[in-house]
């Protein structure tokens, strides 16, 4: 066994035997920058979040899940740090793109929209407000870089460096997924506005989604009886910490000490309420 990869949250060891495990620990980054204090029981609500999602969504698309109990996993991570936060997973050919689906006017993409400019090739017929429902999502993927920024680019662009089959099932299988988990989040409060899937190919060629699947790191998730059309409406993420470091100037400053226990446990209560909102069948 050896450490596969370690990245901004998650630690990935290889199994060599074709799995891996995965182990996602408390780190929070905001503005490219790895913090320095850890967020309360965070890795564990990603976890919980993505493993329930994983389930909830096996029968639109594969997923990389193999076990959740420690029991299934070598000894070394049969101890109660490894509780709760860590996965055992097949490993993957990984398609070396973020797929990410937007289902709202928000962002860059609202930047681009208020110029009149096209976005990633969408362009917008209707009039829209900022954080306002698109009439359908769309898919704008971005290359994964093995350093530096991620780069956006158009969903015709994957399809032809991938080829038309594979793009557009992959195509396909975000959009699916990406409705039916919106649905199930917005009866219990939240709105997925936007949010970024990763997928890899199996011994069989099989399409498998993978990493971790609508987390507050890896979405925009808004409460839904706070939203409102025209601003920038309340989220459920690590916005609280960003806010923070700008009002403190520390934003991206690799230099940066500890995050205030205030803001550790204010930021811990957002993610596990968001857990408990979505966990709830």
């Amino acid at each position: 066994m050896q450490k596969h990869a370690s990245g901004k949250v998650r630690e990935i060891y290889d199994l060599e035997d074709g799995r891996m495990v995965i182990v996602t620990t408390d780190r929070i980054s905001a503005f490219d920058v790895i913090l320095p204090t850890m967020i309360t029981d965070k890795g564990k609500v990603l976890n919980a979040l993505s493993n329930f999602w994983f389930d909830y969504t096996k029968d639109i698309v594969k997923n990389h899940m193999i076990s959740s109990d420690l029991k299934d996993m070598p000894a070394d991570f049969q101890k109660p740090e490894f509780e709760g936060r860590t996965i055992l997973v097949k490993k993957l050919k990984m398609i070396p793109y973020e797929v990410i689906v937007r289902g709202y006017m928000f962002g860059s993409m609202y930047e681009a929209y208020k110029k009149g400019e096209e976005f990633l090739g969408h362009k917008f017929d209707k009039e829209y407000k900022q954080a306002e429902k698109l009439d359908e999502p769309i898919v704008t993927p971005s290359t994964k870089a093995a350093e530096g920024h991620d780069i956006n680019v158009t969903l015709d662009y994957m399809k032809k460096d991938l080829g038309e089959k594979l793009g557009t099932k992959i195509e396909k299988a975000a959009l699916a997924v990406y409705k039916k988990c919106y649905e199930h989040a917005y009866k219990n409060g939240i709105i997925i506005a936007d949010t970024k899937f990763e997928f890899g190919l199996d011994e069989n060629g099989d399409l498998v989604l993978a990493d971790e699947v609508l987390t507050p790191d890896s979405s925009r998730f808004w409460d839904a009886s706070k939203y409102q059309v025209g601003g920038s409406p309340a989220s459920y993420d690590k916005q609280f910490v960003r806010d923070w470091l700008k009002d403190h100037n520390l934003a991206g400053d690799p230099n940066i000490k500890e995050i205030p226990a205030d803001v550790v446990a204010k930021t811990s209560s957002i993610y596990k309420e968001c857990q408990t909102k979505i966990c709830h069948k």
